[in-house]
């Protein structure tokens, strides 16, 4: 059985028909990028409200680190 056939602690991405991990991988996505879609498809079905906040952070991170000598601050 493949580590991709399991999932620890929950199966709020079973429902999908390609896994986060997969596409991320896949897509040869950074870590953080990573993240924000990990907790853009899970939110609905894990922790809501906390999984999207955390995403938005992260999300400014990506931006502070990719657009460093911009203001992004709002």
């Amino acid at each position: 059985m493949s580590a991709k056939d399991q999932q620890v602690n929950g199966n709020h991405y079973k429902a999908f028909s390609i896994q986060p991990v997969q596409f991320i991988v896949q897509n040869e996505l950074g870590f953080l990028e990573g993240c924000i879609i990990k907790r853009l498809c899970r939110y609905q079905s894990k922790d809501g409200l906390d999984d999207l906040k955390k995403a938005r952070h992260e999300l400014d991170l990506l931006i502070e680190e990719q657009y460093p000598e911009d203001d992004v601050a709002e």
